[in-house]
């Protein structure tokens, strides 16, 4: 992470995460496939990792309701995006 903090510096960022993430974890993603991090919780790390970085914005894409018949990946989405919104710069995260 520290790689890609110092690829970023002081320029305005926006964070726009994918979840692609393995389909074990979050099923409302699309087709089943065999593409995207495995570890539980590797978004979060990411989100967490581009605190104090001049975020200019952030965007969270790829949920598709028809594929997500739990309900889980909606709440993994508002939860992410609970996490995007606390790293953006000038906010106190709790």
């Amino acid at each position: 992470m520290e790689e890609v903090r110092g690829q970023m510096g002081g320029v305005g960022v926006p964070v726009v995460l994918l979840l692609m993430l393995g389909p074990r974890l979050r099923t409302g993603t699309g087709p089943r496939g065999s593409r995207g991090l495995t570890k539980p919780y590797a978004d979060v790390e990411i989100i967490r990792g581009c605190r104090g970085l001049n975020l200019v914005g952030c965007d969270l894409v790829e949920v598709s309701p028809p594929y997500d018949t739990t309900g889980n990946t909606a709440l993994t989405g508002a939860n992410l995006l609970f996490e995007m919104l606390c790293v953006l710069p000038n906010v106190k995260y709790l």
